[in-house]
């Protein structure tokens, strides 16, 4: 597996945007209240990603989400890897009613952004962004499964993901 080939930096560094974007999945209620419930522990899941080539390759996914005590706020450790490439990110999220708004940052490559949007009955659209960089998520969760779809003009194009809950 090549990391940070100089050929695959730019596809590493919008993957990093698309995996913050991952964090934003809201899980159907359990003990705690607020479009977080639920989401708190460890989820997995694999999809894959589709490069502005045409290329597509699989990604894999694991991830630890941590709701604080009023189920409006949410950090986040995503970690990814495909063949070619892996990140480590971390997210804090905030719930302002439906709105939804928050931070992200890839610490090996400096790489930070926002992200910002609605939630509201299982779905999530959410815009996210970082220098030279820009996505739409759309989301839905249903149970412990949360299916992502994410688009970006960028080389990567596309992301599919399925998770559950560990």
């Amino acid at each position: 597996m090549k990391l940070f080939g100089s050929s695959l930096l730019g596809k590493a560094i919008k993957a990093a945007g698309i995996g913050a974007a991952l964090m934003l999945s809201v899980s159907a209620g359990h003990a705690q209240s607020g479009p977080f419930a639920g989401f708190d522990g460890a989820w997995s899941g694999n999809g894959t990603v589709t490069l502005s080539d045409g290329a597509i390759e699989r990604i894999r996914c694991k991830a630890d989400y941590k709701v604080n005590g009023t189920g409006l706020g949410l950090k986040q450790n995503l970690h990814c890897a495909s063949d070619s490439y892996k990140f480590d990110l971390s997210s804090d999220v905030t719930s302002y009613g439906d709105r939804i708004a928050g931070n992200w940052s890839e610490a090996s490559r400096n790489i930070f952004g926002n992200l910002q949007g609605t939630a509201g009955g299982g779905q999530i659209e959410v815009f996210v962004e970082a220098s030279g960089f820009a996505a739409n998520l759309n989301l839905k969760t249903t149970g412990n499964k949360q299916s992502v779809q994410i688009d970006s003009k960028g080389e990567i194009r596309g992301v599919k993901i399925t998770m559950t809950k560990t």
